[in-house]
């Protein structure tokens, strides 16, 4: 009826609909590597190296926009940036509108059909731990907020990474057609840092004040309330914030690690070029010879006989 709100639960169905659009998401990644990717390639002429990452790269891109901007326009929609509040208020929220639900399974969805495209793709060996290990964390993480009812903030913090993932991929493809152009690294950089901060900060302001402030603290499975009232114990609170600092601290270490090597092969690399073009700038010395020619390791003069004067024999 107009002006009813129909709202939606997970359930075992959910599975049957992660299925189908897995397959819908195999053959969105085909056609992306057909018509985009495998033209580029092509025409760029990489090595078995560059190319497995930059059709990596390049899958990635089209499915971070996509995804970015489906999130933002969902927050947006719903009041989550409008009323910060609202991410941990009426704590469990049990009951999901209709695309917040649909946002959550296709995610689910694209990173279980990443699984079979590792051999689809033909992935390196060496390559596929780093992969499984990634696609794990995002399936751990996406399919954690929405079992235990923190889709809002699981929204949030996924539109903050998507952004960050986002511009580091398109770095390292205009990297690719470029090997001078590093300036979207820098970019980057800056992005993955800002994106950081938000991300603890947001942990700090929901787990910190916003869940112990729940009404319902008691523990109630059935309702979706899993959690919240451990979190009136601050000792299990702080653990919690020490477990997400240390976390964000490890990430920006290897963030501050990886800018160090690659400014210092910057300068290293720029350092051999002055070098190099220092030496070509000075003249070459002109060798010293002596008069005439060599031959067979004698040297001999202009008309043939040799330079050194000859000793007279008596007779």
């Amino acid at each position: 009826a107009d002006g009813e709100l129909v709202q939606y639960h997970y359930g075992l169905k959910d599975l049957v609909t992660i299925l189908f659009y897995i397959f819908i998401a195999i053959i969105l990644h085909a056609v992306v590597q057909e018509y985009a990717l495998d033209k580029i390639n092509r025409r760029l002429h990489l090595s078995k190296v560059k190319h497995s990452k930059f059709n990596e790269s390049g899958q990635l891109v089209a499915f971070h926009l996509t995804s970015m901007v489906w999130c933002l326009y969902v927050v947006v929609t719903e009041g989550y940036v409008s009323n910060p509040r609202s991410l941990w208020e009426n704590y469990p929220h049990v009951y999901l509108p209709f695309q917040v639900k649909f946002f959550y399974l296709c995610q689910l969805a694209y990173w279980l059909h990443a699984l079979p495209e590792l051999y689809f793709q033909k992935v390196r060996k060496e390559e596929i731990p780093r992969q499984l290990r990634c696609i794990t964390l995002y399936l751990v993480h996406i399919a954690g907020a929405y079992l235990l009812n923190l889709t809002r903030l699981g929204l949030i913090l996924l539109l903050l990474q998507y952004l960050a993932e986002f511009f580091f991929h398109m770095a390292r493809l205009v990297y690719f057609t470029d090997e001078n152009n590093e300036k979207l690294f820098n970019v980057w950089a800056v992005v993955f840092v800002v994106t950081r901060l938000f991300t603890l900060t947001l942990y700090i302001l929901v787990i910190g004040f916003g869940l112990p402030r729940v009404e319902n603290q008691a523990l109630d499975p059935e309702r979706g309330n899993f959690f919240s009232f451990l979190f009136n114990n601050i000792l299990f609170r702080m653990s919690v914030l020490l477990l997400v600092c240390l976390f964000q601290a490890s990430v920006m270490w290897r963030f501050i690690h990886f800018q160090l090597r690659r400014w210092r092969e910057y300068w290293n690399e720029q350092s051999s070029r002055k070098r190099a073009a220092a030496g070509a700038k000075q003249p070459a010395k002109p060798l010293k010879r002596d008069s005439g020619y060599h031959e067979n390791g004698v040297v001999k003069a202009e008309n043939g006989t040799s330079p050194r004067t000859k000793k007279l024999k008596s007779p």
